[in-house]
């Protein structure tokens, strides 16, 4: 049995800010006996409650885990360093929000990691835990330490602290996991840990750092990744969940108790992407399209809104409007919902794919905010290069039709560092923008017309054709982004009009020294955990300077150094860290994408084309399901 900490917790709460967060007990929240279950989870999104209660990967595992009989899961968040200094004075262990009980008395710890800079707060948790950091040192007591999330594509510089992986989709993947964790329970643990974490990579598809072997060459490079156990396969594949309209997770949305960032239900329309974004990890990654169709759409929106009670709809994807129906998704929702003046929302629109009509039926019921929308390259040739096949001319004409049909703000989108980027192909972002807020006081006769742009630094990413690029670094980033601003305030006539949002160059250094990074950067990360790392992916948190410090103090010894990995460009030959982590894309097909950014050549979209051969199809034995089905949203039936 194990015990609640609440009673040594609620002490602590007077003490800290937004205790709330800590208490647990939302709407739709489960609890389960913890004897009646042979199998439990400790599920954890690393980063603070009110973003990581929202995050849809850990609320659909949470669902489906508890929807299992005999299988429970709770759910941990990281605690703020106010909470964690008491938690260490007063020995109270990292907990779960739903009962508070230890994390180390679970069976498995998974976590969620979107992001790279999540790995820190991942060592706080486990040291708070009680459970020893690096997997070597667990013993039978100690929970699996299981990673997923996009980031878990490439989790080599996390290959020392975790125990399993799991790449690409966790619905099929975690009940899998489950009966192989019950079988080997009821049969008396026998071989201890190894023994279950044989069984869970002899299936091929849950990845064990501990029973793969690096090997490097003399110049710092991987000469090969080989299993060190007989019976490990040598690649480990991606997990693909077919047939949405079968997983209509979350069925029961979790409420928040404290204020999130996202005060909204979610449903996600469609999983996957083949506009073929160079720079976009989480295109590449999960594919082949996936559509829900119309009616599973309406259904899940139908319950989830009675289960929560929430005014706004999210139609989540990685490109809304490119769902086959999505004009009579967002028709259908707001006929529905138009007397209970429930809003619709879609996180960002291609600029080709906006029209009027969708606009107006998302926001009838709603507020008219702003738009938003995601050129990502300034000019129109590194818009070549990196596969993002809009025009300033389409840019023009959507924003002429917004502006014309009463928006006032439009919100622009762009990366920083791209690769074959110049301060020319930067600078025309200016002057995109400036015409943005011409063309918009042409057409409404205004002059309250705004235009915010937000500039992101560009980091290359596992999986991609930019794999192999060099990054642009923190000070060339900064630099750029210097002038670019001078020439906004310094323009007289738009410069006023123009918002202008920037993330300086040096947060991502670090997410593409974690990003591509190998084995040998665990000791990097343990270094600023060590002194101090947390919460990496807040701005007030963050320290350049303490990962810098940390890398000049470990890296050495292995022959690198930050610019290694980061702004140095890969060869053909080069083995990746993580060419032994199969996501369904062919290597020479990336290789051939990214010639291809460098020679200016666009590449059309797969759904409404010939295949291009990326690989993934094949190789995960799966398709693209689009629509249309045909079909309506649910008819409304009075319920008697």
């Amino acid at each position: 049995m194990s015990e609640s900490v609440f009673p040594q917790l609620e002490a602590l709460l007077p003490h800290v800010q937004k205790p709330i967060q800590y208490v647990g007990g939302e709407l739709n929240s489960t609890v389960k006996p913890w004897d009646e279950c042979d199998v439990r989870w400790a599920l954890m999104y690393p980063d603070a409650y009110e973003v990581g209660l929202p995050n849809q990967g850990v609320m659909i595992l949470y669902e489906v885990l508890n929807e299992r009989e005999g299988v429970l899961a709770e759910r941990t968040y990281s605690v703020w360093p106010d909470l964690e200094a008491l938690m260490r004075e007063h020995r109270v262990p990292q907990f779960t929000v739903d009962s508070h009980r230890p994390v180390k008395s679970f069976d498995v710890f998974g976590l969620s990691f979107s992001t790279e800079l999540g790995y820190t707060n991942m060592l706080t948790a486990l040291d708070l835990a009680g459970i020893p950091l690096e997997s070597k040192d667990r013993t039978l007591d100690d929970p699996i330490v299981l990673a997923g999330g996009h980031a878990a594509f490439n989790p080599e510089p996390i290959a020392d602290f975790i125990d399993a992986a799991i790449i690409g989709d966790g619905e099929q993947a975690v009940l899998d996991m489950t009966e192989i964790i019950r079988a080997w329970k009821a049969e008396g643990r026998p071989g201890g840990r190894e023994e279950v974490l044989f069984r869970l990579a002899k299936t091929g598809s849950v990845y064990i750092p501990a029973f793969y072997d690096v090997e490097y060459l003399p110049d710092g490079r991987i000469g090969r990744v080989v299993p060190n156990k007989s019976g490990v396969p040598w690649r480990v594949s991606k997990h693909t969940v077919m047939d949405l309209d079968e997983w209509p997770y979350p069925k029961q949305p979790l409420v928040p108790l404290a204020e999130t960032v996202h005060e909204r239900m979610s449903v996600e329309i469609f999983r996957g992407c083949t506009r073929g974004c160079r720079f976009c990890q989480a295109g590449m990654i999960t594919r082949p399209v996936r559509e829900r169709s119309i009616t599973g759409i309406g259904e899940m929106v139908d319950k989830g809104l009675k289960a929560t009670g929430f005014e706004e709809v999210g139609l989540l994807s990685l490109s809304s409007a490119d769902h086959s129906e999505i004009g009579d998704v967002a028709k259908g929702l707001a006929d529905r919902y138009e007397e209970d003046k429930i809003g619709l929302s879609l996180p960002s629109t291609r600029v080709d794919a906006f029209n009027v009509d969708l606009a107006n039926e998302l926001t009838r019921n709603g507020r008219r905010s702003g738009l938003t929308f995601a050129p990502e390259g300034g000019s129109e040739r590194m818009r070549k290069v990196i596969n993002k096949m809009v025009s300033e001319e389409d840019l023009i004409r959507t924003v002429s039709t917004a502006y014309g049909n009463g928006w006032r703000q439009v919100k622009l989108y762009f990366m920083c560092g791209l690769p074959t980027e110049t301060d020319e192909d930067v600078l025309q972002i200016a002057d995109m923008a400036m015409n943005v807020i011409a063309e918009g006081r042409k057409v409404s006769g205004q002059n309250d017309i705004r235009c915010t742009v937000s500039i992101g630094g560009f980091v290359p990413k596992p999986h991609t054709p930019f794999q192999w690029a060099p990054q642009l670094s923190a000070e060339e980033t900064d630099a750029r982004l210097e002038k670019l601003r001078d020439k906004i305030r310094g323009d007289k006539k738009y410069g006023r009009s123009i918002g202008f949002r920037y993330h300086d160059g040096k947060p991502g250094i670090v997410e593409g020294l974690l990003s591509r990074g190998d084995r040998r950067i665990g000791a990097v990360i343990r270094a600023v955990y060590e002194d101090g790392g947390r919460f990496d992916g807040w701005r007030e948190h963050f320290s350049y300077d303490r990962w810098m410090a940390c890398a000049d103090k470990t890296l050495p010894e292995f022959g690198v150094d930050v610019d290694w990995y980061t702004t140095r460009e890969r060869t053909y030959e080069e083995v990746l860290p993580w060419d032994h982590l199969d996501s369904g894309l062919d290597k020479d097909w990336l290789w051939e994408d990214w010639q291809d950014a460098l020679d200016e050549t666009e590449v059309e979209d797969c759904r409404w084309t010939p295949c291009f051969d990326c690989g993934v199809c094949p190789a995960m034995q799966t398709e693209i399901q689009v629509g249309p089905t045909g079909k309506k949203l649910l008819p409304l039936t009075v319920v008697k």
